[in-house]
């Protein structure tokens, strides 16, 4: 018997979770072995860990606690990586050294695995003048140009590429080129991007008033609020970037507030934290605690909850000693303060297992109860713990109690805090869990709907055949268990049927019990007009959010993809027949195992002289037949110049690698492109190439043009031979998946995920 809900949870335990030797070879054997992991690990901080070490699995066993994948891949494999989620790095000098000095520090922590935020307000805006040197400074966009091209080139920990959000006030006079940087399609790639607005500019657009954008007590321009807020708002219109953060409402509600201030968050938005700032992360599984579901019955033990929840408390605020960090500035933080973020996945689930529709009046009260019983659960959790093992260092009693979010607490809570103090400075946070929610059993992710009841996958096989698995949401499938072929009731709704509103009443409701943020994505219909688009801004201001993401599929951000009906006879009501996630019936997914190289391949060799080189290098690409198309398979790079050899060897099994894998493998060329020398690149055929490696890069791009693999240079895919799909209205495809091929990529919780295979382009 295996513990697993869906095949898809233990696939994806096994390429995300599952601990493996360099070689590949499992040390976990079972799930079994990586609750083990995980308990023992966190155990080893307690005085008595074996004790310890059994509750710890108590809580784990079933997905009933999910720490965050980094604990989950991380804990008890002695790996040089932090546990940690979440980071925001120091504040930026405006000086060069001091610029270059917080690169440095971000690389340590992405090559960790840490996601990381920074405020670039600090640095001084473009054409202002640089003390002693007779220039105008390039301003904060060009530093983070370069801090996108770091990004690029490392990889953190799970095998996903370092993400980072950067956050800039809305009144720095270089504020209207942030907001329209990411326009540019291939610039700020690895950047989230959101304004810090705060409390006085909502009070200018409101009054269309004016607003000065100002620097180091310089006014530089003066602008009508309202018409920055409209830019603001026509971007992520039609760009989805940037998001808006309401940060004098994040700092007024901290419950730190007396010893830090907040100006940036961690890529995903859900954790708000002060210069060298870190928190890790967890949830609570709703949806395996609902007892008698699709009942009159139905409900959570409220008392359970309360001990899961205090168990999982523990469990994080023993993270903070075990864990290791990239920087001795972020140790040392996380120690002062003890932060850690509980949240929750499978909500929508629950709600729907007790019958409420997602959205509605009953569903947000539900929610708000819910989220508070765990906040109670935690900060109580948290005292004992404080009288056991001692309060947070920084805690003052009088200043901690007077902080906008204690100052709603319950009295018996704030007499509990007052009498023996708190471990843990803030406890509360829901963060993005795609991933984690695929592996226990495609739950709903964090507190946002269903995105889709119900969808096929197919998996190339080593063979060549292909095998079909259904993916079903675990509410729709517990409902199968139940009730037989019984249509779904009307109150089963999902992301693209909900309106933005709705969206926006259910994140209001969890906030008022979260004392950090949330991590949500707000789904628009891509007709929405511009005006109602704005409302559902002003909207989260005033009930009481602390930022706002939202997603409206065009032709830029790419489609949701929307529903389509099936050729099988199911109930009108039945929205789980909907064959691909938001509509499509998809083809592939990915390819199980990579294929086994045919005894003969197809391919061509390149002859690449660079400049001031004194020997060519000598490309040769194979390419593979599938499905009547052609696609590389392999790569060898050589060079006569012993120099080159240790990387020309890396590069050909990497890239090989990679092809092997299949899918849309057309960012290798981009990844490559991007790569740029210090040294300076070169003229090439009338063509500025930053480097040899971009040079190589554009060789497999002018291969992969020639074969058909690529519609012209810069245009991405024609076709993906192993990711086919069919019966969709023209228009409907979304865009495909970097890491598996299929075309599963959309906006959840502020981030684009792949639904099949969990790849995220955020790394929180």
């Amino acid at each position: 018997m295996t513990r697993f809900a869906a095949p898809i949870a233990e696939q994806i335990w096994d390429m995300k979770y599952r601990f493996k030797e360099a070689d590949g070879t499992p040390v976990d054997l079972s799930v079994e072995d990586t609750w083990r992991r995980i308990a023992r690990d966190i155990a080893r901080a307690e005085a008595e860990p074996e004790l310890w070490d059994a509750r710890f699995y108590a809580a784990l066993e079933d997905f009933k606690y999910l720490p965050a994948g980094r604990i989950t891949a991380g804990a008890g494999t002695a790996r040089s990586v932090t546990l940690f989620n979440c980071f925001v790095m120091g504040t930026i000098p405006d000086s060069m050294g001091g610029i270059f000095d917080m690169l440095k520090e971000a690389a340590l922590t992405m090559q960790q695995g840490g996601g990381i935020g920074y405020d670039f307000s600090t640095i001084r805006p473009k054409g202002a003048g640089v003390t002693g040197v007779a220039a105008d400074a390039s301003g904060p966009l060009s530093f983070m140009d370069v801090w996108d091209a770091m990004c690029r080139t490392i990889m953190s920990a799970g095998s996903r590429r370092g993400a980072m959000m950067a956050t800039m006030r809305c009144d720095h006079p270089d504020i209207e080129d942030f907001i329209g940087a990411k326009q540019d399609a291939a610039r700020l790639r690895m950047f989230n991007m959101s304004v810090l607005v705060t409390d006085a500019f909502m009070a200018a657009v409101k009054a269309d008033g004016s607003w000065d954008l100002h620097f180091d007590g310089k006014v530089y321009h003066t602008i009508q609020a309202r018409d920055l807020w409209n830019r603001i708002m026509k971007a992520t219109y039609e760009y989805a970037e940037p998001g808006v953060i309401f940060i004098d409402r994040i700092n007024a509600a901290n419950n730190l507030s007396y010893v830090e201030q907040i100006a940036a968050t961690n890529p995903c938005g859900e954790q708000p934290l002060p210069p060298y700032g870190a928190c890790l992360l967890g949830s609570i599984n709703l949806a395996r605690l609902v007892s008698d579901p699709f009942s009159d019955a139905a409900h959570i033990d409220e008392a359970a909850l309360d001990t899961l929840v205090a168990t999982a408390v523990r469990m994080m605020d023993n993270v903070v000693d075990v864990s290791k960090f990239p920087l001795e500035a972020q140790a040392q933080e996380a120690a002062a303060k003890r932060r850690i973020g509980l949240g929750v996945t499978g909500l929508a689930d629950a709600l729907l297992m007790k019958g409420l529709r997602y959205g509605s009046d009953a569903a947000a009260a539900q929610t708000e109860r819910w989220l508070k019983r765990i906040a109670r659960a935690a900060y109580l959790a948290s005292v004992e713990l404080a009288k056991e093992k001692g309060a947070f260092p920084l805690f003052d009693a009088e200043k901690f109690l007077a902080s906008g979010t204690m100052r709603a607490m319950d009295e018996d809570v704030r007499a509990a805090i007052a009498e023996h103090g708190i471990r843990n400075a803030l406890l509360t946070s829901i963060a993005p869990t795609g991933t984690i929610s695929l592996y226990a059993g495609n739950v709903s992710s964090g507190i946002e709907p269903v995105f889709a009841y119900r969808y096929t996958r197919k998996v190339l096989q080593k063979d060549g055949t292909r095998t079909e698995e259904e993916v079903v949401d675990y509410a729709v499938q517990m409902w199968r268990e139940m009730k037989g072929d019984a249509p779904l009731p009307d109150y089963f709704v999902n992301a693209q049927t909900l309106a933005p509103s709705e969206h926006v009443k259910m994140q209001a409701a969890a906030q008022k019990w979260v004392d950090s943020s949330i991590s949500k994505t707000i789904n628009c219909p891509e007709d929405i007009s511009f005006e109602a688009f704005k409302d559902v801004y002003m909207q989260a201001y005033e009930t009481g959010c602390k930022g706002c993401t939202t997603y409206r599929p065009n032709d830029v951000t790419g489609s949701v993809l929307s529903v389509a009906e099936s050729t099988e006879k199911v109930p009108a009501e039945a929205p789980e027949q909907v064959r691909g996630a938001g509509g499509q019936d998809a083809e592939v997914v990915y390819m199980s195992e990579p294929l086994d190289r045919p005894q003969e391949l197809e391919g061509s060799t390149y002859k690449l002289k660079w400049p001031d080189s004194e020997h060519a290098i000598y490309l040769t690409i194979n390419d593979i037949v599938l499905g009547g198309h052609r696609r590389p398979f392999e790569v060898f790079v050589n060079s006569k110049n012993m120099e080159h050899f240790a990387w020309t060897v890396a590069l050909t099994r990497m890239i090989s690698a990679v092809f092997r894998r299949g899918g849309d493998v057309s960012f290798v060329v981009e990844e490559l492109k991007a790569v740029f020398d210090p040294r300076g690149g070169a003229w090439v055929q009338g063509k500025y190439i930053p480097s040899i490696l971009a040079a190589i890069g554009g060789v497999i791009e002018r291969h992969m043009i020639a074969t058909g693999f690529l519609e012209g240079e810069g245009m991405g895919l024609k076709t993906d031979p192993t990711a086919k799909v069919v019966g969709l209205e023209s228009g409907t495809r979304g865009k495909a998946c970097p890491s598996c091929g299929q075309f599963e990529m959309r906006m959840i919780e502020g981030c684009m995920t792949c639904a099949s295979c969990g790849h995220s382009k955020c790394s929180g």
